[in-house]
């Protein structure tokens, strides 16, 4: 039997400084931005700087049937990418290189440790911008999005990172590398194993590299309007309203009145009216203004408040208040911060269902919303003692709350997640919405690609 100390030697003798078996840096592997942290120290973690240290690692832990967590900027929200006891954390943030552009093809190919900001001022120099925004655009990683099929403000109109990868370069757990996908705009060749692999969470193989579908920087304008409604169910059928119109805004961000009341207080701006809730959209391009005036008549004619403008800065200023929801959080307890996704036409109606279980299991949960696309972000407040490594216990009796909420998206047509991932936190109620037949089917997928189990153990599908 290989102990952890003879694969910490292994991995020293094939990969030198690269690997780091320090008390500091074993803690830190543990925990994402969830609050959750895996039991146990891993074995080490290995600071990958190529695809050779990747397929390196790989060889050696199947060799050992050592589990391998992958690991990115660790900002992971789910705890999907926590390595513990007995495990590698494989770290590809050091892999952060821009390989090509080719503005031509609209196209790149990066490293999966580039941080989204990074790659997108860089793109800028050549007119180009790669749309995946997550609220973390600043600290997360493309690989991270790709291993979560992470979504963000302005994926109503630009789509998610499914929508915007041609291709990856995958490790298998055997140390194989395999590319998949194209890069040309269509590709029908077989089964397309690149969508697969986005959002399977580390669970498939290792992304040592991706070949992205970028955009032209829109041209023109871009506007902000800015509407705030009575109660939360008005902005949520408002929403509606808008996707009905046909007009589509590159942004449509709702607010409920506890989450709009803690950001109010938090940019010590002037408090909002009681039980008020705010919509912020933007629109861009040669249509900006058009746009912007079709938007702000239709939520007058239901009933809005609506401030409109065509000046970029007052509308970052604008949108810079739904950006500060996760800080305003922190202030008002301790979080545990969701995601579930329900058809748009249902928005109204799980904001009903969020008043329902709060009022039923005596918690508050602000939320915000990707209005949009009908992306709701319930946080659950509680009391809790955060650890030093950032980590925390979620009473019961939160979980009880989230269950009643996630069966709720459910039955309103929805998921459990859209852009966070399942992770270990959700992992329980997955069978829920898929059903016996395809989570057994998923699972034995995930097999095939790793037959022995050591891809990201225990996350996604418990055992």
């Amino acid at each position: 039997m290989t102990t952890a100390p003879d694969v910490a030697a292994r991995l020293q003798a094939a990969l030198g400084e690269r690997v780091d078996t320090s008390d500091a840096a074993r803690h830190a592997a543990r925990a994402d931005k969830s609050g959750h942290a895996a039991s146990g120290l891993p074995i080490a973690v290995v600071h990958a700087r190529s695809v050779e240290d990747v397929q390196a690692t790989l060889r050696i832990a199947t060799e050992t049937r050592t589990p391998v967590v992958t690991r990115g900027a660790g900002t992971g929200l789910a705890g999907g990418a926590n390595a513990g006891a007995g495990e590698i954390a494989l770290s590809v943030r050091g892999m952060d290189r821009i390989l090509e552009v080719r503005p031509d093809d609209l196209l790149a190919v990066v490293e999966p440790g580039i941080l989204n900001a990074d790659l997108n001022a860089a793109l800028a120099e050549h007119g180009l911008w790669w749309a995946p925004d997550p609220a973390s655009r600043a600290i997360s990683t493309v690989g991270g999005n790709i291993a979560t099929g992470a979504g963000g403000l302005l994926c109503a109109k630009y789509g998610v990172v499914r929508d915007a990868v041609l291709g990856v370069d995958l490790v298998l757990a055997d140390g194989r590398l395999l590319q998949l996908g194209h890069r040309t705009v269509k590709g029908v060749t077989g089964l397309d194993l690149t969508s697969l692999v986005i959002g399977s969470e580390g669970t498939l193989g290792v992304v040592v590299g991706a070949t992205l579908k970028l955009r032209r920087v829109v041209p023109g304008v871009v506007c902000t309007v800015a509407a705030t409604f009575p109660d939360v169910r008005a902005a949520a059928a408002a929403s509606a309203a808008v996707t009905a119109s046909g007009v589509q805004p590159s942004i449509m961000e709702l607010m409920d009145a506890a989450s709009l009341r803690a950001v109010h207080d938090l940019l010590s701006l002037d408090a909002p009216s009681p039980g008020a809730a705010q919509l912020t959209i933007q629109t861009d391009g040669p249509a900006a203004d058009v746009e912007a005036d079709a938007i702000a008549a239709t939520l007058r004619a239901v009933g809005g408040t609506v401030a409109v403008t065509h000046d970029r800065a007052e509308g970052e200023r604008l949108l810079a208040i739904r950006r500060s929801m996760h800080p305003a959080m922190e202030r008002l307890g301790t979080t545990l911060i969701e995601d579930v996704s329900v058809p748009r036409s249902a928005l109204p109606a799980m904001f009903d269902e969020i008043a329902r279980v709060e009022r039923e299991h005596g918690i508050v949960i602000p939320t915000v919303a990707h209005a949009g696309d009908g992306n709701l972000h319930p946080n659950f407040i509680f009391e809790g003692e955060v650890g030093e490594d950032g980590t925390v216990e979620v009473p019961p009796a939160i979980w009880d709350a989230a269950d009643d909420l996630f069966r709720s998206a459910l039955r309103l047509g929805g998921t459990l997640t859209g852009e966070h991932g399942i992770g270990i936190l959700k992992r329980r109620w997955l069978a829920d919405e898929l059903g016996d037949d395809q989570w057994e089917l998923q699972r034995r997928i995930t097999q095939v690609f790793d037959p022995l189990g050591i891809l990201n153990p225990g996350k996604v599908f418990s055992a």
